[in-house]
């Protein structure tokens, strides 16, 4: 493991320009965080109440009244805060906007005790019950998520007081829990504060935070486990009914993590935890640790990952369950788990600078991230299935989280104010850096400022890589640097050409799937040309739910067959996979998109009658074209059904 990790660059000096990227981000500003406002203090009509502001009004002593929600409500402001910072940090100060997170952050000190707690549940409902239910109650996962959005604020602003407000909180925290006599040996149900301990660390240099953050991951999972003895305790009340019956599978503690081999239980605590523990594995140069987490991407990537980047294949408790059990139509695939899923990549490809990363982190946020918000910033999926029949999507069955429209809001509301911090922040994922080069994760179009070998340079990229896979890359600076430039090889790329000032590069040199530029210049001029046709994918055989189905890709997209284009009952389609993929770029469909139309058949209604059940008949068929869109912009016209996967034409 190098002990220089790839940094980021700020967001302060990434101006994005990308015409595809930009429509999604520039809601964040003007629609998602205004509308998620409002959601926050429930104006938003015929949305489910939120009550999240009135919480911290009630906890400050503002106002009378009870505590509505669940135990991790006070998140949702946290992660609005978040994304506000990344927004201020990225696109410039806002004095309105700033003011108006300036007063949420004065009430959320307000509502915080005398002695640094935070958390309004708990202050108002059940102050008692404190620390008493750590598997349930969710103090220590919301504490993370609002330490992650002071870090951010702090960041993008310079003022301290949130930051100082969960200095405190961690401060209580650090004193509360680790492996010395006297202190709680516990752990977090719901993994968070972990990776948001190392975040306050490296903004802080205090080693406490680590060294807390430390503690809560060694502590997983050894000896007898801690949540089965917290529940002999006299002031432990169960808060979740689901959780009757509870394994520790599904918290990640069945095992110390080192002894983890698979990807186990609810997806988005599994990625958070390993986030952390890739943070933890390079802060203290723990090769046993790093070692860990390979194990596990491997296994979740290779046998327990949706092909548009999702995880979590059980509707039931939201988790993982067995290698290749990947249902297409009522699986789970949180939106924030795949987010989890791109933050731990991101990591992992900053320890060891592999791209093999990055192309895992680029599959979710271009599919199941985007999938999960509305092309008009106002509606959000919380699951994201591959395959959707709205007529079986119904209340008290099995397919009732599964939703063919996507929601104004949730009583359970993660998902959307996770999007928006990932969308607002997407320029972390675009670079890695160290002191002399620059890694290019992402084709995004963008004006970037930083260093290489200390010389200061402007890096432009002109993309576009979704349209035709050709890039453009500007690299300017006062005189040579004489640093490097590493280029991600796409892994799904059958030809990647670079030419450097007009000469094509013939024999690159090729480190982890990253093609490296030695000795820059002043000023150079690199293009990119990488074959972005659309093909067919077929799955691993095991994954009996493809069995004898194809997906489309092209490029980093995922594609699906929508009903709007190709009539209903996609189940009764079939492809012809020899006969040629045709593209057309479509610029009125979807705020532009490149479809692409295939030859098939479809198995004909002919004689067959509605009361007609089951009867000896053949199957006749009938030549169709089939039409396919991104399935990121699935859902953004009519409700009706949605395939990835097709059946293929023998």
């Amino acid at each position: 493991m190098g002990k220089d990790r790839l940094a980021d660059i700020s967001l302060k000096n990434i101006a994005i320009t990308d015409g595809f990227w930009n429509k999604y981000r520039n809601l964040v500003k003007d629609v998602i965080i205004p509308y998620q406002w409002d959601t926050l203090n429930d104006n938003v009509p015929d949305a489910e109440p939120s009550h999240c502001i009135e919480n911290f009004r009630i906890a400050a002593g503002e106002k009378n009244g009870e505590f509505y929600g669940a135990v991790f409500q006070d998140t949702d402001v946290a992660k609005w805060l978040e994304a506000v910072a990344y927004v201020l940090d990225s696109q410039g100060r806002d004095e309105e906007l700033e003011k108006l997170a300036d007063e949420t952050i004065d009430l959320i000190g307000k509502a915080q005790g005398s002695d640094g707690y935070l958390n309004t549940y708990f202050t108002i409902k059940e102050p008692e019950r404190r620390w008493t239910n750590l598997r349930e109650g969710h103090e220590l996962y919301t504490a993370g998520h609002m330490i992650e959005a002071a870090v951010a604020y702090y960041q993008a602003t310079g003022k301290r007081k949130f930051l100082d407000i969960v200095m405190r909180f961690a401060d209580l925290i650090s004193e509360r829990f680790g492996p010395e006599d006297g202190k709680c040996h516990g752990y977090p149900g719901h993994p968070e504060i972990e990776l948001a301990l190392v975040k306050l660390y490296r903004v802080t240099g205090k080693k406490n935070y680590l060294e807390t953050a430390k503690f809560f991951v060694d502590a997983r999972g050894v000896g007898e486990n801690y949540f089965f003895q917290e529940e002999k305790g006299e002031r432990y009340q169960q808060i979740f009914p689901e959780f009757t019956g509870y394994e520790p599978e599904y918290s990640q503690s069945h095992k110390p993590v080192r002894e983890q081999k698979t990807a186990e239980g609810h997806a988005v605590r599994a990625v958070y935890l390993y986030s952390a523990m890739a943070d933890l594995a390079y802060e203290y140069q723990d090769e046993s640790l790093l070692k860990a987490c390979e194990t596990l991407w491997k296994n979740m990537v290779t046998k327990r990952m949706y092909i548009t980047g999702g995880i979590g294949s059980s509707g039931l408790l939201e988790r993982f369950t067995a290698d290749y059990d990947l249902p297409n139509d009522r699986n789970y695939a949180e939106s924030c788990a795949s987010i989890g899923l791109a933050m731990f990549g991101k990591r992992m490809g900053q320890i060891t600078r592999d791209a093999k990363y990055a192309d895992i982190v680029e599959k979710a946020l271009y599919n199941t991230v985007l999938a999960g918000i509305a092309m008009d910033g106002k509606g959000f999926f919380y699951v994201n299935p591959l395959e959707v029949w709205p007529d079986n999507c119904l209340k008290r069955t099995s397919m009732e989280h599964v939703k063919p429209v996507r929601q104004k809001w949730f009583g359970v509301a993660c998902c959307p104010p996770n999007i928006a911090r990932t969308l607002a922040s997407l320029g972390q994922y675009i670079y890695g850096e160290d002191e002399e080069s620059i890694f290019i994760n992402l084709y995004v179009s963008n004006e970037a400022e930083t260093q290489i070998n200390g010389v200061p340079c402007k890096l432009t990229i002109d993309s576009d890589f979704l349209k035709n896979g050709n890039v453009k890359i500007y690299v300017k600076s006062q005189q040579d640097s004489g640093g490097k430039l590493a280029l991600r090889i796409p892994g799904y790329s059958r030809r990647f050409l670079v030419s450097r000032n007009g000469n094509e590069i013939s024999s690159p040199r090729i480190e982890k799937g990253y093609l490296i530029l030695e000795d820059m210049k002043a000023e150079e001029i690199i293009t990119v040309s990488c074959n972005m046709e659309a093909r067919f994918i077929h799955a691993n055989p095991e994954v009996r739910a493809d069995e004898g189905r194809v997906a489309i890709i092209r490029g980093p997209l995922v594609y699906c067959l929508e009903e709007a284009d190709n009539g209903r009952n996609l189940s009764s389609l079939y492809i012809d996979t020899k006969a040629e993929l045709t593209e057309a770029y479509e610029d009125e469909l979807l705020g532009g998109v490149v479809t692409v139309t295939a030859k098939g058949k479809r198995i004909s209604n002919e004689g067959w009658n509605e009361d007609e059940l089951y009867k000896e008949q053949e199957i006749q068929l009938e030549d169709v074209v089939l039409k396919a869109v991104p399935y990121c912009n699935w859902g953004n016209r009519e409700t009706g059904e949605m395939a990835v996967w097709i059946k293929e034409l023998f």
